[in-house]
Parts: C-alpha cells; sequence; structure tokens
C-alpha cells in the first residue's frame, strides 16, 4: 500500500574538500552542475579558500549559496589564516558571517595545543553567543600505527564527552574509530546540527568513502533525519582522490547526492483502517499528504 512521503527541509552541499586535489571554483562548478543546495568550505591551502570576496564571487557566478565555512584546523592548514587557532575561528566566523553561511565547523584541539585546549569548551560557548552563527565541533578519532593507539585531541576526540551547544557528526570518523555511530547520534540528540556524510570500514586511515560502499549507518542516520525533520545540513565529504578523471570523480558525488536524497525522503505510517474502507472490503487509501503550510 503506497504511504505519504515526507522529504525534509535539510539541505545537501557539497563539501569543496569532496574534489581535491581539484580547486575550490572546481566544487562550486560540480555542485552547480549536479543540483547540490550549496557548498561547505574547507579553508585550506588553496588561496581561493581563504578569500572571502573570491568565494562571494563564486556563489553568485553559480548561482550556489555557501552553507557553511570549515575552519582550518587540519594539520596541513596550521598556518591559514594565522598560527593562532582562536584568530582561525575568529575569522571563521567573519567569513560565516559576510557570506551568509549558517554553521562554522570545527574539529577539538590537538593535544599539544595545551591552552587552547584548556579553554576549548569555554570559548566555543562564547563565540556561539557573540553571533547568530553555530559552532558545530565534530568527532574525531584516535591515531593508530600498527598496534599503537595515540589519542591525538583535546579534550576529547568523542565530543559527545564535552558540553557543546552543537556537533557536527562525521561518519567516516566513526569508522576510523571504531565506535557505534548511532550511540554517538543518541548521545547528540538535539544539539546535533550538522552531518558530515560519508562512509567507512574501520581501517586506520580516515576514508571518506561514497556513502553506501562502506560499513557505517548513513542510509539509517538519513532516514533518521527524515524522521526528526532534521532542519540542519547534510554534507557530502567524500575523498575522490583516486578518481581517474574528473568524469570518474563527478560521478561518485552524483552517486552520493543521489544515495543522500533517496534516504532523506521516508514514508510515513499507513493510515489506519476504518469502517468505511478497509473493512467494508475496499482498499485502504493512504491519507493525503498535507499542505505545505502545515508541513514541519
Amino acid at each position: 500500500m503506497a504511504k505519504p512521503v515526507r522529504i525534509p527541509t535539510a539541505k545537501v552541499a557539497l563539501s569543496t574538500a569532496s574534489v581535491y586535489p581539484e580547486s575550490t571554483a572546481t566544487a562550486f562548478e560540480i555542485a552547480a552542475r549536479l543540483g547540490y543546495d550549496g557548498v561547505e568550505v574547507m579553508v585550506w591551502t588553496d588561496p581561493v579558500s581563504q578569500d572571502v570576496d573570491a568565494l562571494r564571487r563564486l556563489s553568485d557566478h553559480h548561482q550556489v549559496p555557501i552553507l557553511a565555512i570549515h575552519a582550518p584546523c587540519l594539520l596541513i592548514t596550521q598556518r591559514v589564516w594565522s598560527t593562532d587557532p582562536w584568530t582561525k575561528l575568529q575569522r571563521a566566523q567573519a567569513a560565516a558571517t559576510r557570506l551568509g553561511a549558517s554553521t562554522v565547523v570545527v574539529h577539538p584541539p590537538f593535544r599539544w595545543q595545551r591552552q587552547y585546549s584548556r579553554d576549548f569548551v569555554t570559548g566555543i560557548w562564547r563565540m556561539e553567543h557573540e553571533t547568530d552563527v553555530r559552532f558545530a565541533v565534530e568527532n574525531m578519532y584516535p591515531w593508530r600505527y600498527r598496534d599503537r593507539e595515540m589519542l591525538a585531541y583535546a579534550p576529547e576526540w568523542d565530543v559527545t564527552k564535552d558540553d557543546y551547544r552543537h556537533f557536527t557528526i562525521d561518519l567516516s570518523h566513526t569508522a576510523t574509530a571504531r565506535t557505534d555511530a548511532t550511540a554517538m547520534i543518541d548521545r547528540m540528540g538535539d544539539r546535533l546540527a550538522h552531518i558530515h556524510l560519508a562512509d567507512g570500514n574501520g581501517s586506520a586511515k580516515d576514508e571518506h568513502l561514497v556513502p553506501g560502499r562502506g560499513s557505517q549507518p548513513c542510509a539509517e542516520l538519513l532516514e533518521r533525519l527524515a524522521e526528526t525533520s532534521f532542519d540542519g545540513h547534510v554534507v557530502i565529504e567524500v575523498n575522490t582522490r583516486r578518481a581517474m578523471s574528473s568524469a570518474e570523480r563527478e560521478a561518485d558525488l552524483a552517486e552520493a547526492l543521489a544515495f543522500t536524497r533517496l534516504h532523506l525522503a521516508t514514508a510515513t505510517a499507513p493510515a489506519p483502517a476504518t469502517p468505511g474502507n478497509a473493512a467494508n472490503g475496499r482498499p485502504t487509501r493512504p491519507a493525503p499528504p498535507a499542505s505545505p503550510a502545515a508541513r514541519p
């Protein structure tokens, strides 16, 4: 029996990191061509990713909004925008404000950033109150080499052990951490504000596979978001470095978008039988979809 389908308001964005080693500009072109709802800008060594005016021109030219800014907190971006981590976050906040992005994604500090890690939780709360831009702190993972494990992040790689207003969950990171993604989502609760959608098989390497190609509950997460009317952003953040051509890279990103949109569309429960239909031997008809104004 047919069921009405409810699609949440969550927008599906492309991380500019998903086209590496191609450029930030290429990510905007692909996002527009494939029909993504927007982009998340990974601020890194590409000069365009660091230039707010250049990003605005790309967004306007391709008519692709910038939905989020990923602050430069990777090992390879330690000198991007500043060597001071709080300056990086301030610049990310300012860029998000100027570009109309609602979210800044940030990793927890590295353990060797001692003062930054001591002040990180309270500092993130302080910045949350300064503007309407959300700081969504992302789960990470232990670093592994052979049989050794190093805790590289502080206060915790499992960010649910600390008190943050907003979280980002990354399913490639849950795979690398070999932790239960569903349990982590439960702990995040209504503070889950942002999704980095990728897959993984539990390798020590952060794989960022196309969703559906690994062991993580990507489909289940998307269906859960639909059931709860999630209104944050779902960002495709996958690794396409092994693509043999631009066409193969674009095919992977099209597959990721199709997978995400498919599983974000969830069927509601069927209408109960009433004496006037199924009980009289006639097929039970599903309740009509709510009018646009009445949908969540």
